[in-house]
């Protein structure tokens, strides 16, 4: 099992300066809610953390495939409930590709299968409480 941590510290109002392994970012709510939008919300940097993990599982596995990218996106999209604690009742993954790239589509969707199914511990747990589905695009 391995430990990590993170600091949170109170800068005033509805402010939180993060620290990650040595990054720093903040944290605040929309001015209706009390903050001064210093910084993201807490709920949307969840949706962030999820195409991170995902997102480089993807690029690792689709290089091992020899699959050469010039441009790759994760758009993630959550749908808030209305009922407080509001979460994530539904998330939607979209991988989009650049058609130009000529990837190999099957080898595509073995790498987002692999890391949704098998590698993305976000993934994992967000499955949990949230109904997660993806689709893959290819762009112009």
């Amino acid at each position: 099992m391995t430990l990590e941590t993170v600091d949170t510290l109170w800068l005033g109002g509805m402010a939180f300066e993060n620290s990650i392994d040595g990054h720093k970012f903040i944290v605040d709510a929309a001015e209706e809610f009390g903050g001064k939008n210093k910084g993201p919300k807490p709920k949307p940097l969840l949706l962030n953390s999820l195409a991170g993990c995902t997102g480089m599982d993807v690029v690792s596995i689709l290089g091992k495939m020899k699959q050469k990218l010039s441009w790759f996106n994760v758009r993630v999209e959550g749908d808030l409930g209305d009922v407080h604690p509001k979460t994530y009742q539904t998330i939607r993954l979209t991988f989009q590709f650049k058609k130009s790239d000529n990837l190999d589509d099957s080898k595509v969707r073995k790498a987002v299968s692999l890391s949704q199914d098998q590698y993305c511990g976000v993934s994992e747990m967000l499955k949990k409480a949230s109904d997660l589905s993806w689709e893959i695009e290819y762009l112009d």
